[in-house]
């Protein structure tokens, strides 16, 4: 999800807060209304007024959240990386040992299983599936569920 979208989203919840202090504020004014016996004077009045001026300024300023968001956040997702003989030798420097050992395994099969990965390389499952996180979030891999394991899809 972008942060435009979640600036989208952020604005449709703070315009859900307005309608949710629209109507909660109406509802007061008719209970103050019907109950206060000093008429317009009474200090319940300048309470819901307060209250009401806290809520549409929390309101503001959540819908000024979800505008910059909209305007200024990032509209891009990860960046992958196209993979040629140039740009795998930039990644390889990048990567420490372990993420060496499993995107050349990954790189020799072009797709694999992620159990097949530990075998292979020696690592253990915990060392293997951050190594895969990283590589996955450079936009150089992806993993499918297939059954009870992952298959590991080298992207081009």
């Amino acid at each position: 999800m972008t942060n435009r979208n979640i600036g989208f989203l952020i604005v449709g919840i703070a315009l859900l807060i307005g309608f949710i202090i629209y109507t909660f504020n109406m509802a007061m004014k008719k209970i103050v209304g019907d109950t206060c016996t000093h008429g317009p004077t009474c200090p319940m009045y300048g309470t819901i007024s307060f209250q009401t001026n806290v809520s549409v300024g929390v309101m503001i300023f959540v819908i000024l959240v979800g505008l910059y968001f909209i305007f200024f956040g990032d509209k891009t997702k990860a960046k992958e990386i196209k993979l040629t003989k140039k740009t795998y030798n930039g990644v390889m420097k990048d990567f420490n040992d372990d993420e060496k050992k499993i995107f050349n395994e990954i790189v020799k099969e072009n797709s694999i299983f992620q159990s097949e990965l530990v075998d292979r390389t020696g690592l253990n499952k915990v060392r293997v599936t951050r190594s895969l996180d990283k590589l996955e979030g450079k936009g150089l891999i992806e993993r499918k569920r297939r059954g009870m394991t992952n298959v590991v899809i080298l992207k081009h």
